[in-house]
């Protein structure tokens, strides 16, 4: 939804809010809501545009398989519409963006754990905004993380403490460096035991190539966080063991028993 605002003499200047898109595929009565993924999709890294419509539609898949797996908990999935596709610096809109929708998930469904699931500069904001207290668990696909040597700080881990995180990354990843997550994993690994992280051998950034490995492996670990459900062994497998194994674990063809494309 967008409003408008006086900027002096000059006129009208249109500016943006955040929005949850409507529930992903079917959906339970609020009532019957156990718990809430939201999906943040990916973005750029500086640009006054509107948020993009391609970049949405790309996490819809992801969603609607966790929603038909998580049926029988009451799981529902909203897409967040950032006021922009920009990451815009110190601004971290997408970030302000995710943590706005934790409050409006809070808001519409009560008290349920959420599990931000995001995809490259979505990946990025869902782990920023980890702090927030509904957060139950981060998904973070093919993150987009700035280089080490130019960033003004490293990225903060400390807000991952208490949450259970999985890192999923294409080895063959050109627009961020997988080992980039490797390192912001391994150090939230040092105050948080439940971090893991896969890497998807030969995939690259939108991780087609094993798309229905990653939603499975996605669907496990964010049904197993959410509602307790067990992990597969691989999952259960990566959380306990330490660096490098745990975060360095291959995601294996067939996992999941999903059928290859």
């Amino acid at each position: 939804m967008a409003h408008f605002a006086l900027v002096g003499t000059a006129g009208l200047r249109r500016t943006r809010t955040p929005r949850l898109g409507r529930p992903v595929g079917a959906s339970p009565s609020d009532s019957a809501v156990g718990g809430v993924v939201l999906l943040l999709p990916d973005g750029e890294v500086v640009s006054g545009r509107g948020p993009s419509a391609r970049a949405h539609a790309a996490v819809l898949p992801l969603g609607r398989r966790l929603v038909r797996a998580g049926a029988a908990d009451g799981l529902v999935a909203h897409v967040v519409h950032y006021r922009g596709r920009g990451w815009n610096g110190a601004d971290a809109q997408q970030a302000a963006d995710a943590s706005w929708a934790v409050a409006e998930a809070v808001r519409r469904y009560g008290d349920v754990p959420v599990c931000l699931a995001g995809h490259g500069m979505g990946a990025r904001a869902a782990l920023r905004a980890a702090e927030e207290p509904a957060v139950d668990s981060v998904l973070a696909l093919a993150p987009w993380l700035p280089e080490e040597d130019v960033a003004a700080e490293p990225e903060p881990v400390r807000q991952l403490v208490g949450r259970r995180v999985l890192f999923v990354h294409g080895t063959n990843d050109a627009r961020t460096d997988p080992e980039l997550s490797y390192r912001l994993a391994e150090r939230a690994k040092k105050s948080n035991r439940d971090v893991c992280r896969f890497e998807v051998h030969s995939d690259g950034h939108a991780l087609r190539q094993y798309r229905d490995e990653v939603q499975a492996l996605a669907a496990d670990f964010v049904l197993g966080s959410l509602f307790s459900r067990p992990y597969a062994r691989p999952v259960a497998d990566a959380l306990a063991a330490p660096p490098p194994l745990g975060l360095r674990m291959p995601l294996a063809a067939g996992f999941g028993g999903s059928p290859r494309r």
